[in-house]
């Protein structure tokens, strides 16, 4: 089900992809967050950054 990578002959596991991904999708998150001024919701805008970013990383790999 889940395929390594060959980048010049070095094995990369998929899991590397899945957070990849789920940076980008979170990059695209801050704007809509930057817009909605997400941080007047939560009292440490960072740390629920990074749990939304670990929620998007495990959907990536629950759904693909």
């Amino acid at each position: 089900m889940y395929e390594d990578i060959h980048i010049g002959g070095v094995l990369i596991s998929s899991f590397v992809a899945y957070a990849l991904i789920a940076f980008g999708i979170l990059v695209c998150l801050r704007w809509f967050f930057a817009r909605i001024r997400f941080s007047r919701y939560v009292a440490n805008a960072p740390l629920a950054e990074a749990g939304i970013y670990v929620c998007v990383l495990a959907l990536l790999i629950a759904f693909i």
